[in-house]
């Protein structure tokens, strides 16, 4: 990869690598500092990654970045049912609002192949590749993540 193909993939992906460590991170700062070590990751092996796969490789690289850093400072939720109460507290008119809530309550490998999925767009493949799962677990998760969020939906009378 030459410094211009380099210079071009940040241009073209480093807000949607942003968005997806944000969505998993939920703070800024560290978000910001996944896209850097991604991309930093990325020229230090410019000689031996191809231009088409360096999308793929930097998603790789952000998302070992964040299970790792979950993992250290012991933010890595367990599966768990009980983690989704049927009480809800606040009406929401706002969709998007209530989306993000049922998002942030999945657990962080569920969140992360569903915005893999649904948010950047990603084949059932290419999240086997970027995440290390099999096909078969990448397929559960998604299913999971998704029956979650329908359930959690259902469960709030405020959504009309």
């Amino acid at each position: 990869m030459s410094p211009e193909e380099y210079n071009k993939c940040v241009d073209n992906y480093a807000d949607g690598l942003y968005r997806f460590a944000l969505k998993i991170m939920n703070d800024m700062d560290m978000a910001k500092d996944i896209v850097q070590e991604s991309f930093e990751r990325l020229w230090m092996h410019r000689k031996t990654i191809e231009m088409q796969k360096s999308k793929s490789y930097i998603f790789t690289v952000a998302h070992n970045l964040m299970m790792d850093k979950k993992r250290k400072y012991k933010l890595f939720e367990k599966y768990s049912h009980e983690t989704f109460d049927n009480t809800y507290e606040h009406q929401y008119s706002d969709l998007n609002e209530l989306l993000h809530r049922a998002i942030e309550r999945l657990p962080d490998v569920q969140k992360s192949v569903l915005l893999l999925r649904d948010y950047e767009g990603y084949s059932y493949g290419e999240i086997e590749n970027i995440t290390g799962l099999t096909l078969a677990q990448v397929k559960i998760y998604i299913y999971r993540a998704r029956l979650q969020m329908r359930q959690y939906i259902k469960s709030i009378d405020a959504v009309i």
